[in-house]
Order: structure tokens, then C-alpha cells, then sequence
């Protein structure tokens, strides 16, 4: 132990000496290389000077530790700590308080990108001013930062998987017109700052099953990838999305947070991407854990570097500095990737004098404001969707007497969905419906059953209510407990999928006991964020409201659509099938028999598919030429007239189909949306202008060629087919265009 002793002091003397010498020397340097003159720091030099010169003062351990999503403060540059990670799927997420507007499946079943326009810039001020408050107070913590993880833009291919709900549904073209709405919405409009930074994701092929994410390979023909899973992402990149993230699985054979073919050839090079590409999160731990296709995390940190990710959403890019160390990729492939990234910090403003970014003056009175609850309000409304109704709906709110029950009427977390926020004032379905009715006249609740189980005390005291009753609301479905991501949905054996697509079997026989012994109407009103088996609902309720998970307005909503406040306008963005059945495997990416445009099997609920309190009339259908070149364009006119007695809100659906193509084609492609409201006995023109590139196919290669052949336009406020004019919707108009 003296030996040790002897020779340890000495050293540690020296070595002391020498990094207090060094220490002065970097101060002294780094003071230099601070000073407010410094071209990183001038907001009026050119965007690639100040990132050129900041690279340049960066150490490779700064640079590293500026690509992963905690990135810490580089204190003798003035740089801040900056936390990359953050939520805004709808409304700001786990930040704080904030307003919570419906789940994404709910958006998508507006099928109105304007209003989800409105939603999204009302959820950037809100972002803008959590963080403008953040920063006040020196914080800088993960989910308060300005580069929010959203939207999901992935395909919902199949009703199994638990994170669909947080997508717009199952078709390309909603998808990317309300992608697109959200990314300008959240991004702002400013030609010199990012309001805040969106991101699509996942890319890409990335959709169930929630077990596997982390080793599944999913196999998509080229036909499939072009047709189905990348229109929406090339949407968002010509709409200058500012960044994307690769998803934990791999594609064809690659994970795709190194997938050449999917980074480069496609996304950088034939799209032109210019923004930043963010792991989702641990992604690279993948590679060894789960894909296998390295042993080592330098190994796998260096992979993905020279694939141009910039951004590490997890630890794993600490090991480039061994990875430089052992020429697995150079510095310069480190600059290139961080240079990109520095790109976002300085369009956010990050750097720049507070005074010059005037996003920086939005105050903290724009969260939950009476405007952002009524736009939750409104969106909610639209969202809802009408599957049936035998004439009980809309309801007097002066009736004798009212009972609700069901596991999620009082239920806050079926407001909710997942990649939430939190508010403080949750209106849930009880206190929406209790709002709503007049005095004098009486509301029971009582909850009845569990959500996902039998009750274990066989008492029942709740179906004598419904036979007292003039109306009564189940209130039923499904949670986030059920479904989800995985490790969110506590509730799901199947990490957050849904592989039996029934209802809990008590729900169906509770449903029951509450018909029995009356002609009072019951009224289902459905919570959840997927499709699920509601024949048996369909055929014993007198109306069905599928209301999604629909934020913290939820309860109003439901209630003004009850009550004739509002008439229901949502549309199904997803098709429900009869059974699961009607589908192929759940790990077949093959897009034969999945979605309205590939399924030849009648479903329960098409695509498209929403009922209103009006009917609505189409007419006087007329083509701008009825034969066309194949590089031309047609514009379609229709009539929609209100026919019905009350005023309603229509969404007027376009379709392509083309008619015994020689090439394999969708059965159907949705190709314009038009939202219109009117009076009783009014009407109205509505136009679509048909591109080639709406009557064009994709061929087994993934090119977009246009046969010659008769195609056909069809306009209504459904699917076109035997199904929707079974369940009550209008039925659609068609006309017939020859390309030469």
C-alpha cells in the first residue's frame, strides 16, 4: 500500500499540473472562439456560414454529444442545453397543460385538411409558448423543446395493429392531404423561422406487429411501396417537412434506419430531401439485439452516420468516438450528419437574440384558451361518425328521464388516446351528456360493467334503469389500455395489438340485458381508436356513435351531436371488416385483400362510410371532355343538394377507378375531398380537377405509367358500392372519361 501511495501522488501531481495548465490554455482560446462577434452567432450571415463556422469550433465530443436527442449545453459557445424529443400527435404531449384535441384516427375521420390546418397551428402557439415559458425559467427538459415527433403518416393496412389509431387511416391520398395540413400548421408560416419543426414517421413499411417492431423484416413488393406506404412521406417531404424518422424494423432486408434504398436512393436523392433524419428512439440497439446485423454499438452507431442520420433518439451515438477511433466512419461523415441538424437548431431560432424571432412574443394566454377549446370542440364534432340510426337520433334534452352507463362513460383515459397532454378540464361523455339536458328532467348513471372483464359480483341493479327510461347510452368500446404502443396499453396481453378484433363478450351481453323488456331507444356510443367487430352492436342498438378518442371536448361533442346542436358529418378513414377472417396475415405487407382499394370482400363499415341527420341528393354530373390524352386533365362538376329537413355538412368524396386495366389497379382511389354545408332544400357545384397522376397505375416496378382505357369518376359522401347504400349512405354518381 506505501509503494501505491509512493508512486500514485507524484503522478497525480504531474498530471494535475498539466490539466490545470491545459484548462487555462482552453479557456483562454474558448473565450476567444465565444465571443459575441462570432458568425454562428450573427442571425444576418448566411444559414451555411453560421453552421460552417460552428462545426468548426465543435470538438468531436461536442459534435457527438450534439446528436443524441439530450443534447447538453456547450457552455463556452454559448449554445444551450436541447432536448430534440417531444410529442405533439394531437395537441402538445406530456409537456405540460395543454389542449387535447381528438386522437389522429378522430382527424382523419374529419376528412377536412383545413380544419386540421387550424389544429395544428393552435398546437404550435401552444408548443411556442410552453417552451417560451420553459426557457424563461432556465429549463430545457425532455418534451419542452420546439421538434416535435409528428405526424404518424404510416398506413393503417390492417384493424390489428394498436398504434393505428395515431395515424389519419388507410389511404395515401387522406393521408398525405392532412399530413401535409398538420406539418404547415405545426411549422408556421414565417420565412425566416420554423414555428416548430414537424416530422414524418415512420419510415418506412412500418406498421405491426407491435411485438416484433424491433427484429421484423416487412417484405413490400416495389408496386406496394410506390402505390401504398411512401405517397404520404413524399407529400410531406414537396411540403417541406423538417425532418423524418426511420422506423425500428427493417424493410426488404435492411433495417430502416441504415436502408440505403429507403435514405438515399429514395428519400435524399430522388425526393430531395435537405432535412434531418431522427432514429426512433433506441432504434440502433436494434442492430445488435435484435436484426443482428452487428455486434457492437460502434459498429452500428457508424452505420447509420454513413446513411445520414444526423439525429440519435437514444445513447447509442456515444460510442463514434470509438467508432472514429477504430475508422469505422470518419469525422467528416460525422460534420456531414451534424451540419444538418444544426440546420433545425438555427431555423428554430435557437441561437438568434430573442427579439428577432417572433415567435418568441406568444404568450402562455393561448394554452386552453376558450378559442383552442372551442376548435376541440368543433373537431371533435366532426369527428364522430354515424354508423346507424333508426330514427331515435337526435333526441329531445327535455325527455322524463335519461340513463347512461357503460365502463367508459365517466372514463377520462377514453378521451385520451395515446401521445397525449394533459388538461384540467376533461369533459367526459356523463359530464357532457349531464350538461346537456334541461332541468327538470332526470339523469340516472350507474357504470354497469368493467371494460374488459366480467363483473365479479353478478348484481345487477343498472338494464332495470333502461326499461325506466326514455333513452339510455351505453357507452362502450375500447381504450388505450387495450390498444396502443407498446408498454403503454397495460391492459393488452398482445403488447398493444388487437389480435381478437371482437368486443369483450360482456359488453355484447350487457348490451343485451339493457334491450330486454322495452321499446325505450339505446343509443351505443363507441370509444376506440381502430376498427372492431360491431355487428352484433349494429343489429341490437337503436344508434351507433363511433366517437374515436375525442380529447378533452369529447363529452360536448357527443353531447351536441345527441341533442341536434351539430349534425354528424365524420367518415370512416378506415374500413371495418366482418371478421378478421376477410384479411390475410398479419405479417404480410402484401396490400392484396387489405383497405377499401385492394379488399374484394363486403365489409361491415366501408371507407368513407358516415351517416347524417339530412339526406343528401347528387345530380347534373358533367366531365369537361369525356376523351382525353393521356398527359391531359378532365375537371368534374357534381350537384349536391340537401334534401332532407335540417341543415347538415356533407363530405363529398371523389374516387378513380379504371376499368379493366391491363396493369393490376386499386379497385377504387380516393382523389378529392370537399366539405359542404348547407340548408334544407338548398344546393350546390362542386369541382375536381383529375390529373394524370390520379388515373395513372403503378406498375410491378414501381413506375407510374397511363394506359389507354375508359376510367370512371364516381362522387358521393361514401365508398361507392351495394354496402354503403345498404347501411343508409347516398348513393354515389359516376361518369365515364376514354384516355386516347
Amino acid at each position: 500500500m506505501e509503494m501505491t501511495k509512493f508512486y500514485w501522488k507524484p503522478r497525480f501531481c504531474v498530471m494535475q499540473q498539466k490539466y490545470i495548465i491545459s484548462l487555462i490554455a482552453f479557456l483562454c482560446f474558448s473565450g476567444a472562439w465565444a465571443q459575441p462577434g462570432a458568425p454562428y452567432l450573427d442571425p444576418e450571415q448566411p444559414l451555411e456560414t453560421r453552421v460552417n463556422d460552428l462545426l468548426g469550433r465543435l470538438t468531436l465530443q461536442e459534435k457527438v454529444s450534439q446528436m443524441m436527442h439530450a443534447s447538453p449545453a456547450i457552455e463556452r459557445l454559448n449554445i444551450p442545453a436541447y432536448n430534440w424529443w417531444n410529442e405533439a400527435l394531437h395537441g402538445v404531449g406530456r409537456g405540460g397543460i395543454a389542449t387535447v384535441f381528438p386522437q389522429a384516427i378522430g382527424m382523419g375521420a374529419t376528412f377536412d385538411e383545413h380544419l386540421i390546418y387550424r389544429v395544428s397551428s393552435a398546437i404550435s402557439d401552444e408548443a411556442r409558448a410552453m417552451y417560451n415559458a420553459a426557457v424563461a425559467k432556465g429549463y430545457h427538459q425532455q418534451y419542452g423543446g420546439l421538434t416535435f415527433w409528428t405526424p404518424n403518416i404510416n398506413i393503417f393496412r390492417d384493424p390489428r395493429w394498436g398504434r393505428g389509431q395515431e395515424t389519419y387511416g388507410e389511404d395515401p391520398y387522406l393521408m398525405s392531404r392532412l399530413g401535409v395540413a398538420f406539418v404547415k400548421g405545426l411549422q408556421g408560416d414565417n420565412p425566416n423561422y420554423l414555428k416548430t419543426a414537424a416530422c414524418a414517421k415512420h419510415f418506412a413499411v412500418h406498421s405491426g406487429p407491435e411485438k416484433l417492431r424491433h427484429e421484423f423484416n416487412a417484405v413490400s413488393s416495389q408496386k406496394d411501396l410506390r402505390e401504398t406506404y411512401l405517397p404520404a412521406f413524399k407529400a410531406l417531404v414537396d411540403a417541406n417537412v423538417e425532418s423524418v424518422m426511420c422506423a425500428y424494423n427493417s424493410t426488404n432486408g435492411e433495417p430502416c434506419c441504415s436502408n440505403n434504398f429507403l435514405l438515399n436512393d429514395v428519400l435524399r436523392k430522388e425526393w430531395g430531401f435537405t432535412g434531418h433524419i431522427v432514429t426512433d428512439c433506441w432504434a440502433i440497439a436494434d442492430f445488435y439485439n435484435g436484426h443482428n446485423v452487428v455486434e457492437t454499438q460502434a459498429e452500428a452507431a457508424a452505420m447509420v452516420v454513413k446513411q445520414g442520420v444526423s439525429l440519435n433518439c437514444g445513447v447509442e451515438y456515444a460510442a463514434l468516438i470509438e467508432a472514429v477511433e477504430k475508422k469505422l466512419v470518419s469525422e467528416k461523415e460525422i460534420d456531414d450528419a451534424l451540419a444538418i441538424l444544426l440546420r433545425t437548431r438555427f431555423k428554430l431560432g435557437l441561437l438568434d437574440p430573442k427579439e428577432r424571432n417572433p415567435y418568441n412574443a406568444i404568450s402562455t394566454e393561448v394554452i386552453n384558451s376558450p378559442q383552442h377549446r372551442a376548435l376541440a370542440r368543433e373537431t371533435a364534432q366532426k369527428s364522430i361518425v354515424l354508423l346507424k340510426n333508426n330514427g331515435v337520433l337526435p333526441l329531445r334534452n327535455d325527455l322524463n328521464k335519461y340513463f347512461i352507463t357503460g365502463p367508459n362513460a365517466a372514463n377520462v383515459e377514453v378521451l385520451l388516446g395515446n401521445y397525449y397532454g394533459v388538461n384540467p378540464q376533461m369533459v367526459t361523455v356523463l359530464e357532457g351528456i349531464a350538461a346537456a339536458i334541461k332541468p327538470g328532467s332526470q339523469l340516472q348513471y350507474r357504470q354497469g360493467i368493467m371494460l374488459d372483464r366480467p363483473n365479479a359480483n353478478p348484481q345487477d341493479w343498472s338494464t332495470t334503469n333502461a326499461r325506466n327510461s326514455n333513452a339510455t347510452f351505453f357507452v362502450m368500446g375500447i381504450s388505450g389500455l387495450l390498444e396502443g404502443e407498446e408498454g403503454e396499453s397495460i391492459a393488452s396481453p398482445t403488447f398493444g395489438d388487437r389480435l381478437d378484433y371482437n368486443l369483450p363478450q360482456h359488453q355484447i351481453e350487457y348490451l343485451r340485458k339493457l334491450k330486454e323488456g322495452h321499446n325505450n331507444p339505446v343509443i351505443a356510443i363507441v370509444t376506440g381508436g381502430s376498427p372492431m367487430n360491431l355487428a352484433e352492436v349494429h343489429e341490437l342498438a337503436d344508434a351507433v356513435l363511433l366517437i374515436w378518442y375525442p380529447g378533452q371536448e369529447g363529452g360536448n361533442a357527443v353531447a351536441d351531436i345527441i341533442f341536434g346542436n351539430a349534425s354528424p358529418s365524420g367518415r370512416l378513414p378506415i374500413t371495418f371488416p366482418k371478421s378478421l377472417n376477410q384479411l390475410p396475415a398479419y405479417e404480410d405487407y402484401s396490400m392484396k385483400g387489405r383497405t377499401y382499394r385492394y379488399m374484394e370482400e363486403e365489409p361491415l363499415y366501408p371507407f368513407g362510410f358516415g351517416l347524417s341527420y339530412t339526406q343528401f341528393s347528387y345530380s347534373d354530373i358533367k366531365l369537361s371532355a369525356t376523351s382525353i390524352k393521356k398527359n391531359q386533365s378532365v375537371e368534374v362538376q357534381v350537384t349536391i343538394t340537401n334534401s332532407g329537413k335540417q341543415e347538415g355538412e356533407e363530405v363529398v368524396q371523389l374516387y378513380i377507378t379504371n376499368d379493366n386495366p391491363k396493369t393490376k389497379a386499386p379497385l377504387y382511389s380516393l382523389y378529392g375531398v370537399q366539405r359542404v354545408k348547407l340548408a334544407p332544400g338548398s344546393s350546390t357545384t362542386v369541382k375536381f380537377a383529375i390529373s394524370p397522376d390520379m388515373y395513372s397505375i403503378v406498375n410491378d416496378k414501381g413506375n407510374k405509367i397511363i394506359e389507354s382505357g375508359k376510367v370512371k369518376v364516381s362522387v358521393g359522401g361514401s365508398l361507392p358500392g351495394n354496402r354503403s347504400e345498404q347501411l343508409g349512405a347516398t348513393k354515389s354518381i359516376q361518369a365515364i372519361f376514354t384516355v386516347k
